[in-house]
């Protein structure tokens, strides 16, 4: 498939992608065939050994306004089923993910950001879940991620009322991991990806989708314990020891 100029887009650099929204005239709202390239970006994100981080950036003034609903009323469309499968292969994805949240996120665009593994904001961000209001019903992983990552009177606050909230209440409840000023959010956002390209692979990514897992009440024991067993052989665990002793940066390559 070929992407539009207005389709999402994927960079690499060294070990770090970012996925840019580009439709910033309609709120940078997701159709399917957005979704269609999100989801081929993602098959080349965690294909891509180096890729360690993966940033998701928007243009203009709105993160993301979630799945265009308009196109429910074409008999070819998918439904906002299709929307959250998405979502859910975002949570899932291998790299660590940050949300560049510089704006309003609405609706599925909501679930966005809490698919990701960090939400950084600035004072201009605002969010509001309207599915409800609107008469469509919302999809099982938004929900699950909505209850794990906010928690159950949070998420029935936002979801049964539809209230707008501001960044401020948006870093209070958790929706948002960290608030800063908007012209420091470049600096931040490149500070934070380093420090976590700085981590040893390994343990980075089999932490990470196990706290997932864990937070959805699935705690895989044996899983666990493999991938213990996983790190404590690896050329990085010696290297990391190594670094620790000679008081210098280490460089881990994820074997």
């Amino acid at each position: 498939m070929t992407a539009d100029s207005d389709t999402p887009s994927l960079s690499v650099d060294g070990h770090v992608a970012t996925l840019r929204l580009r439709r910033p005239g309609q709120a940078n709202r997701l159709g399917p065939q957005d979704l269609d390239v999100l989801r081929e970006h993602l098959d080349a994100v965690n294909a891509n050994d180096a890729v360690r981080v993966l940033r998701i950036l928007s243009e203009g003034k709105y993160f993301c306004s979630g799945y265009d609903i308009s196109s429910l009323a074409s008999e070819t469309a998918p439904s906002s089923l299709y929307f959250g499968q998405t979502m859910d292969l975002i949570e899932a994805a291998r790299p660590v993910t940050i949300a560049v949240v510089q704006g309003g996120a609405y609706g599925g665009g909501t679930d966005l950001c809490l698919a990701c593994d960090f939400r950084i904001g600035t004072p201009q961000a605002d969010m509001f879940m309207p599915a409800t209001r609107l008469g469509l019903h919302f999809y099982p992983g938004g929900m699950s991620r909505y209850v794990t990552r906010l928690g159950l009177a949070q998420a029935k606050r936002l979801f049964l009322t539809a209230e707008r909230i501001q960044a401020d209440e948006m870093l209070r409840i958790g929706f948002l991991t960290e608030l800063v000023p908007a012209d420091r959010l470049q600096d931040r956002l490149d500070a934070l990806s380093a420090q976590i390209v700085a981590m040893a692979p390994i343990p980075l990514f089999g932490v990470k989708a196990q706290l997932n897992r864990i937070a959805r009440g699935e705690i895989d024991h044996a899983g666990i314990e493999q991938a213990v067993l996983r790190s404590e052989q690896s050329e990085d665990l010696a290297e990391g020891a190594r670094a620790w002793k000679e008081k210098r940066a280490p460089n881990f390559t994820g074997r």
